[in-house]
């Protein structure tokens, strides 16, 4: 069972060198390769944690199907009880945080359609009385489908173009549906303390994304590039930090500079780098490197419960 622990401590190190070869590629890919590499390599990396932690819980179990006492099976492998209680305690810990981070995505979709309670409808459009200069897609909630929100602040603090890209920006977002994507990473990340970092490039990108979609609707990278920052530092001036709007995306999410300076040079095409070419391996690797230790894990545990049920029936 040596090789087994070593597998299971493999597949549960795995993320943490993972993650930087993601992060790597999404730096090199247009925004949106680079939300889906995200994406994907949160999700793959979480789920081989959960497969391999849920394989160890569920040791004793599958010995029991095999009518192997439970003080047999700890004869046979002294870790199996311990190991099993401290990957369900694992799991429960996982879940508790999953649950957690699900119920505050979905109460921060309630606060924020409650927001609009005395918002103007027009169109996808949504228009809340105010001078707090604050703009973001909300996405569908209880049968109502996804409506922008603007506050008439922000809409004052841009001249006519302006916000032609910052309706842009938002509707790239309800139309690309990006709180799924975000909302996959969130859940990711409270798996597997590696994935953090996934999540938070993640948000990134996805106003990257929004951001070239804007520009190419406007047909103006300057244009699109102004708008951004003019609203981002009139949502900055009105800001009280009380954080009402979290994590729903907005033209004034992440960092702000870095999103101006990328529309300021032409448009990012997918690159045949090296760099790129060495980023992908390694991603690629890490992730089916972890589905194929889960796979041996799982082919290793059932040996295990045989070879022991055959040592019962011997005796």
């Amino acid at each position: 069972m040596t090789l087994v622990l070593a597998v299971v401590v493999l597949t549960l190190a795995l993320p943490w060198a993972a993650a930087p070869a993601a992060l790597r590629l999404a730096a090199l890919l247009p925004p949106r390769e680079a939300c889906v590499a995200l994406t994907g390599a949160a999700a793959l990396l979480a789920g081989g944690t959960v497969s391999a932690l849920i394989g160890l819980f569920h040791t004793p179990f599958l010995a029991s199907l095999e009518r192997i006492p439970l003080a047999q099976a700890a004869a046979e492998w002294p870790a199996t009880v311990p190991v099993a209680a401290v990957a369900g305690a694992v799991l429960a810990c996982q879940t508790v945080l999953v649950l957690r981070r699900w119920y505050e995505h979905r109460s921060l979709l309630a606060r924020g359609w409650a927001a609009t309670g005395d918002a103007v409808p027009d169109g996808d459009l949504l228009v809340v009385p105010g001078s707090k200069a604050e703009a973001f897609a909300l996405p569908g909630w209880r049968r109502r489908s996804g409506r922008i929100v603007v506050t008439a602040g922000m809409l004052r603090a841009l001249g006519p173009a302006e916000r032609e890209v910052l309706l842009g920006h938002e509707r790239a977002h309800l139309a690309g549906r990006h709180h799924l994507l975000s909302v996959t990473a969130y859940l990711s990340a409270a798996v597997h303390p590696a994935l953090r970092p996934l999540h938070r490039a993640l948000d990134f990108h996805l106003e990257r994304w929004a951001d070239e979609t804007a520009a190419s609707l406007v047909g103006d990278r300057r244009l699109a590039a102004s708008a951004i920052a003019r609203a981002a530092l009139a949502g900055a001036a009105h800001d009280e930090g009380d954080g009402r709007r979290g994590p729903l995306l907005s033209v004034s999410t992440g960092p702000v500079p870095q999103r101006v300076q990328a529309l300021l040079r032409p448009a990012r095409v997918r690159p045949r780098t090296r760099g790129t070419r060495a980023a992908l391996a390694g991603l690629a690797t890490a992730v089916a490197v972890s589905a194929l230790l889960g796979l041996v894990l799982a082919y290793w545990l059932h040996e295990y419960v045989e070879l022991a049920a055959e040592g019962v029936r011997a005796r």
